[in-house]
């Protein structure tokens, strides 16, 4: 507490946004929570004045342990208000500061995830086609030529960035996060790799790279629309990597063959690897494919709707399985990841900041880079709180066994089959998930269907031990989990 106390005074006259000090409770009432971040909350609020929503995205100071974390939020906000009015970005309001915190008010956006759109359309019309995949990665190929044109090279486009405005059928997708986003220097050429594993550009990972690379990342969200999965799914990560930049991409087997060449010919476009001979924004929008209606309305084979369920829902379930794991370890199963995370906590608070990850992973002789531990950080902290605790932490260096001891595969089994009878159920599935907030019936149900290979409609331990040590396109991968070794 004395700790965490001093952290709270040294930050209480420093002023980041050059700008007085505010108390924003006094013009927006808080309500529940939206999210949660590496720096911070995001609630929904209403300002007293008008009665209208918003979301406020609520940094605190003592979270910023640099002066490029705070160049990193100035720059967020400059980025923000220099977008804000453009169609299918989230508007900015305005920004706040207080002694100990830094406050983005923004629209509220409350119609869900981009994910959730593709599948509310299935069970509402029983289909999903190519106009619906048009109708989704149109808006967000317009943000990247807005932000292009504009000077901003976004550089973390993903499916979970966009939410739908509101819960109307014509709702707009909006682009929410801009916190890796840069403005694009003439002839300057960047260097730090940024973005998230399936989504992220050759040209990145080989630092060396320009606003080209939101192309390939939007090229792979289009990829997965169309066929359920991204191209590159392989464990560990450093392979994947490497198939990111080297690797043939599928375009052969199925749904693949009943795609329309006019589709197959625009993903193939922006995902050529080098940038320089990649497709534009604008020529996208151009497209004959997008521009013209050459989108079918007919119904995307059945395998892409499943694939996406999967894709969806064993990422879940995989962050869930790892964590139940961590918690299940004896005391001396543990105690040399216990004396490591009390090592790289250096001021003894029981949670490990970015700062502390960071310089604790060098002194230990880790060979990640700058940020692959800021995507490290990222991924272990499942709770959103902008530290890593002690169960996340087992968690993440759990994964440098790749879950291949058997003794701890069947720990996490033994979590899973509550009647102890040797086959997880659908309902003992549910139960589990439900007690770590996971509660979509339908992923747990595809789940089974996938794991439960000789159709008796249980899991038995074999074939949850192939699920889980699995790096097969049916599996989601730990790739945005990093070994530290």
């Amino acid at each position: 507490m004395g700790c965490l106390y001093s952290k709270i005074l040294k930050h209480s006259k420093k002023t980041i946004l050059e700008k007085p000090f505010e108390n924003i409770r006094k013009l927006y009432k808080f309500d529940e929570e939206l999210g949660k971040g590496q720096f911070g909350i995001t609630r929904k609020c209403i300002e007293k004045s008008t009665g209208k929503t918003y979301a406020c995205k609520t940094i605190s100071k003592t979270k910023l342990k640099s002066e490029e974390d705070e160049k990193a939020v100035k720059r967020e906000i400059r980025i923000m208000k220099h977008l804000s009015g453009q169609p299918n970005i989230v508007e900015f309001k305005d920004a706040y500061e207080s002694q100990t915190s830094i406050h983005l008010v923004m629209e509220f956006c409350g119609g869900g995830e981009l994910f959730d759109k593709i599948l509310a359309k299935f069970n509402d019309q029983g289909h999903y086609s190519e106009k619906d995949a048009v109708g989704i990665i149109r808006p967000i190929v317009n943000v990247l030529q807005i932000c292009h044109f504009m000077g901003v090279m976004h550089r973390d486009l993903k499916p979970e960035n966009f939410l739908l405005s509101s819960n109307d059928e014509n709702a707009m997708l909006k682009a929410i996060d801009f916190g890796c986003s840069v403005f694009i220097e003439e002839g300057e050429v960047y260097k730090d790799r940024v973005g998230s594993a399936y989504y992220i550009a050759p040209e990145v990972l080989q630092g060396n790279y320009g606003k080209e690379a939101d192309i390939w990342s939007a090229g792979i969200i289009l990829y997965i629309l169309l066929c359920g999965k991204p191209p590159f799914v392989t464990e560990p990560e450093e392979q994947m990597r490497n198939e990111i930049q080297n690797a043939h991409i599928d375009f052969e087997s199925k749904p693949w063959p009943l795609i329309p060449l006019e589709a197959k010919d625009l993903v193939m476009k922006m995902l050529i690897r080098n940038p320089k001979k990649r497709i534009s924004a604008a020529q996208v929008l151009e497209h004959s494919w997008i521009k013209n209606g050459e989108a079918s309305d007919k119904p995307i084979d059945g395998v892409v709707l499943s694939r996406l369920k999967q894709f969806r829902a064993m990422n879940k379930l995989k962050k869930v399985a790892l964590k139940i794991i961590a918690e299940s370890l004896s005391e001396e199963e543990i105690k040399g990841l216990k004396t490591m995370f009390t090592n790289i906590d250096t001021d003894k608070s029981g949670t490990i900041t970015l700062e502390e990850l960071k310089t604790g992973l060098t002194k230990l002789g880790s060979k990640l880079s700058k940020t692959e531990v800021e995507k490290l950080m990222e991924a272990v902290d499942v709770d959103g709180s902008g530290t890593i605790d002690i169960d996340e932490f087992i968690s993440a260096t759990m994964h440098r066994y790749k879950l291949d001891r058997v003794k701890h595969v069947f720990k996490l089994f033994q979590h899973f089959d509550k009647d102890n009878n040797g086959h997880i159920t659908k309902d003992e599935l549910e139960i589990a998930m439900k007690e770590h907030g996971v509660e979509d019936e339908g992923s747990i149900k595809q789940i089974i269907n996938e794991v439960d290979k000789d159709n008796d409609g249980k899991i038995n331990f074999e074939e949850f031990r192939i699920m889980m040590t699995s790096g097969s396109s049916t599996t989601q991968p730990q790739g945005d989990l990093l070994p530290i070794n």
